[in-house]
């Protein structure tokens, strides 16, 4: 970005997109959009009505240093430290994994499922590996009733989470605690509702994932041994103790696990009306699964 030029909003945008596209971005303009609303504070949907507007030194320096990390292959939401979800905007830090719109059927699921009760009927819910609380936080923002105890293994984890619950002022209906699973849970507990998005990746998959995911995301929140199955078996296997008398059970897993899910869930003998849900590319994604009685 030569000084002696002037440098609109259109020519950055433009510049940054050329520029992030030879580093391998897949989604420069939207980056390069993102980035400089951030630098500018101001959202992107507004770039375009500002669009010959000049941006001054300061600004342009503070837009430069985000391209910077970007470009060396940091994930954009860890640039800006935050992303959306459920079109909700939520703080995420390295400590965290980046929100997947995949993980939104889970919470959309979970919202349907409250549906059918009564409006002053409160409701308990259970968010295992809550990462940056986006299931517990969003589940608690569109269900007023609901009570929500949201845990992670990592304590920095749900420091991100508490920040998030605070933002969208949903703080006072999530508790928080650490611990690896159930372990986080007091005994006795039962819960309406668990739902949760494990770790789920297998080792072998390393090979066939982004780079940028390998280099910068939380290992603990995406390997589980058992060639990936591990920590969704512990889950099958002990949730039901947790759930109250038809109770339901949400799980997302990798399409690869399928099969393997839902058989485990079937021969654990804890749960009927198990059915298997698809994300928006058709492929195999979550399992929903009722206590059986």
């Amino acid at each position: 970005m030569s000084t002696a030029e002037t440098w609109t909003i259109g020519r950055l945008l433009n510049w940054t997109t050329e520029y992030l596209e030879s580093k391998g971005s897949e989604e420069a303009r939207l980056e390069a959009q993102l980035m400089l609303g951030h630098a500018l504070e101001c959202p992107k949907i507004q770039l375009y009505a500002r669009f010959e507007e000049v941006v001054d030194d300061g600004k342009r320096a503070k837009f430069r240093e985000l391209v910077k990390q970007r470009a060396a292959g940091k994930p954009v939401a860890y640039v800006l430290g935050t992303s959306e979800f459920y079109s909700m905007e939520f703080v995420v830090t390295p400590d965290v994994l980046i929100p997947r719109p995949e993980t939104e059927h889970l919470v959309i699921e979970t919202l349907d499922l409250l549906k059918g009760r009564s409006t002053n009927e409160p409701v308990s819910i259970l968010d295992i590996g809550t990462g940056s609380g986006i299931i517990a936080v969003t589940i608690a923002k569109q269900a007023p009733k609901a009570s929500v105890l949201a845990t992670d293994i990592s304590e920095k984890a749900l420091a991100v989470a508490k920040q998030n619950a605070e933002k969208h002022s949903v703080s006072e209906r999530i508790e928080f605690a650490a611990g690896d699973l159930f372990d986080a849970v007091s005994s006795g507990s039962q819960f309406d509702v668990i739902v949760s998005n494990p770790p789920y990746i297998a080792q072998s998959e390393r090979t066939l994932m982004d780079a940028h995911v390998i280099e910068h995301e939380p290992h603990v929140a995406l390997f589980a041994e058992e060639e990936g199955i591990a920590v969704l078996r512990r889950i099958l296997e002990q949730a039901a103790g947790y759930l109250k008398s038809g109770g339901w059970l949400l799980l997302e897993f990798s399409p690869m696990v399928a099969k393997r899910v839902a058989k485990i869930a079937e021969e654990t003998g804890f749960y009927e009306r198990i059915s298997i849900g698809k994300d928006l590319a058709k492929l195999d994604r979550y399992l929903i699964a009722k206590k059986a009685a």
